[in-house]
């Protein structure tokens, strides 16, 4: 889920009753990973989603229903189904588990909890005991320093414990996944909005920061220059700092970075102490000769060999996208550091003949299974 997506949640059910739809378990095809969310007002308003839009429609009629009496499970598939007249057999070919739960209730409340302290820079740890094979609907929420912030009323001591030591286990790598169902409960780590800084204030700034706003990043803008560093020339910034100090802004190894001043000697000087930091993303804005005589000499600087110093930075920054000017330059940067966040290569994703006709093949026998299962009950 989005930091965008999470905040317009929190935002929606504060305002009164509802239901709130989560995706605890997703197999196959699906538009959604675990963790998605769908908030909706008793008014029809709603936030977030939890499909491309098959799902959507449907919920949103009934959900409020379904929750009147509490929590309950859902299962879609959106599968292609000649056998049936199920609406969800759109042909993305997965299943979905939907945990529904009415807005109002103690879980509910602490959840809202834990996705505004989320927001405002802790991570937080969620339990959810699912409401199926005869277990009774709870949640428990833990700080990272392990603190228990809630607990249904309902769960004993010693489950606390253990479900507590279970939660700091699982997600104590930042490398662990953020939402997984296991049995019959739902683990969630809650992270802190990504944090961008962007040293350098100029005109070309300007569309990096409304880019990574709309991702949901936190943007920290930082210049020396207290004429370009200025809150109104940056309205969709975080914070906007007439200073380029690394050590007082509080920049850590979880945070992204780009250098961008226009200055050769600022970029030496920052490069130097961000090659040091080995922040999760670094990038430097400039042409290929520029960069790599500032990493010759920021890498010496910082007491790196070179090919240690080329590992760590992303330079020139961003993804070969083509297009010219401040906003394609914007939205290359934006793409390879979400590329980067995930560790994911950025490659293309065209389909091959041989991947087409096996997916027709795939179709093929499963319909001819489902006719043969149906021939075999008659």
């Amino acid at each position: 889920m989005s930091m965008r997506e999470r905040r317009d949640i929190v935002h929606l059910q504060e305002e009164g009753a509802g239901a709130l739809i989560t995706l605890v378990r997703a197999t196959g095809s699906t538009y959604r990973r675990p963790g998605a969310r769908l908030a909706i007002a008793s008014d029809g308003r709603f936030a977030g989603t939890i499909s491309g839009g098959c799902l959507e429609a449907d919920l949103l009629r009934k959900a409020t229903w379904k929750v009147r009496d509490g929590a309950v499970m859902e299962h879609f598939s959106t599968a292609f189904d000649d056998t049936t007249e199920i609406p969800y057999g759109l042909g993305c070919g997965g299943e979905v588990d939907l945990l529904l739960e009415p807005a109002g209730t103690p879980e509910h409340a602490a959840l809202l909890e834990a996705m505004r302290a989320s927001l405002d820079g802790e991570q937080m740890l969620v339990a959810t005991m699912l409401p199926e094979e005869k277990s009774t609907f709870g949640r428990i929420v833990v700080n990272e320093r392990g603190d228990v912030l809630f607990a249904s009323d309902w769960i004993a001591t010693d489950d606390i414990v253990d479900l507590r030591a279970y939660l700091r286990q699982k997600f104590a790598s930042p490398e662990s996944v953020f939402a997984e169902a296991y049995r019959t409960f739902f683990f969630e780590r809650l992270e802190p909005p990504q944090r961008l800084f962007i040293f350098g204030a100029g005109e070309d700034a300007r569309p990096l920061v409304h880019l990574a706003s709309e991702v949901g990043w936190h943007v920290i803008v930082a210049d020396r220059r207290a004429h370009h560093a200025r809150p109104e020339r940056f309205p969709e910034a975080t914070r906007v700092i007439a200073h380029a100090e690394i050590a007082s802004l509080g920049c850590n190894a979880r945070d992204a970075v780009v250098l961008m001043t226009h200055s050769y000697e600022e970029d030496r000087r920052l490069l130097a102490e961000m090659l040091h930091l080995q922040p999760r993303y670094l990038g430097l804005l400039g042409a290929r000769h520029r960069s790599s005589l500032l990493l010759s000499e920021a890498s010496s600087a910082a007491n790196l060999l070179l090919h240690e110093a080329c590992a760590r930075l992303h330079a020139p920054v961003g993804l070969d996208l083509g297009g010219d000017g401040p906003h394609a330059v914007a939205l290359s940067i934006v793409a390879e550091i979400q590329a980067a966040l995930h560790d994911r290569a950025a490659a293309n994703r065209g389909m091959t003949e041989a991947e087409v006709e096996a997916q027709l093949r795939e179709k093929e026998n499963t319909t001819y299974s489902h006719a043969c299962a149906m021939d075999n009950e008659l």
